[in-house]
């Protein structure tokens, strides 16, 4: 009997179709499931990656509550027009502690995964206030109401015991001085202790410009100016092929 013929007849036989069926999504599913029980992790640590500061995630939160997701991906595909345009292409190392990350496929917006000191934080609190006075054909809507929105801080600790539950590697000493640590990073005049030691790059200063007041726009453009800014992608994209090769 030639092929077509035995394709045919299991065309026609539903029982045997879905069996058919079965035993290769089976046979699939343990070839691409089945290794990940043999490996420690998926995601390769790359340097200078670390959790999210206190302020940082708070930032992260209102970046989520508002939306920002919608309009804006953080996934810089390894495609060279968007890597002319973004910057070097994201590594799975740098959402490691994302959760949820904030991949996607539609972008209304730009990507944002890299944008970390490309600007001022006075460009960051224009565009959020007013985004069509510095790009006039957005049509992303106002959030002027950041600025005069006081952080409720509420009990940082728990939102970090929360994250150290599902694999984000705080300390003890994070969790001590979570409030502590997020009332610092936007007070240079706070001593912030051993903050930098433990999260390092992490950048101290009054974000919106409004000493005095922790605001939900001083969280939320600490949170833009981190982006892209831990890990030298280089050097880590290089590791990342290496790990590759050797899990070959």
């Amino acid at each position: 009997m030639s092929m077509t013929e035995n394709h045919k007849k299991l065309e026609r036989n539903v029982t045997l179709l879905a069996v058919a069926t079965f035993v290769t999504v089976a046979i699939g599913g343990i070839v691409e499931i089945a290794p990940l029980f043999w490996i420690d992790n998926t995601v390769e640590k790359v340097d200078g990656m670390r959790p999210y500061t206190p302020l940082e995630q708070a930032g992260r939160d209102i970046y989520i509550r508002e939306g920002c997701y919608t309009c804006h991906s953080q996934m810089i595909r390894p495609f060279r027009d968007e890597v002319e345009r973004y910057g070097h292409y994201s590594l799975a190392a740098e959402s490691m502690y994302d959760h949820p990350f904030q991949w996607g496929s539609k972008r209304t917006g730009p990507d944002l995964a890299r944008v970390g000191g490309r600007y001022s934080d006075e460009w960051h609190v224009q565009h959020l206030e007013d985004p069509q006075s510095v790009v006039p054909e957005s049509i992303m809507p106002q959030y002027s109401f950041l600025s005069e929105t006081s952080l409720k801080i509420g009990d940082p600790s728990a939102r970090l015991i929360a994250l150290r539950r599902v694999g984000v590697p705080y300390s003890d000493r994070d969790i001590e001085r979570a409030e502590e640590d997020l009332l610092a990073q936007a007070d240079p005049f706070r001593n912030p202790e051993d903050f930098v030691e433990r999260y390092p790059k992490a950048q101290i200063r009054d974000f919106d410009g409004k000493p005095g007041r922790l605001t939900e726009m001083d969280a939320l453009v600490a949170y833009l100016q981190m982006l892209g800014t831990l890990v030298d992608v280089d050097s880590a994209a290089a590791q990342e092929e290496l790990a590759e090769e050797k899990g070959r």
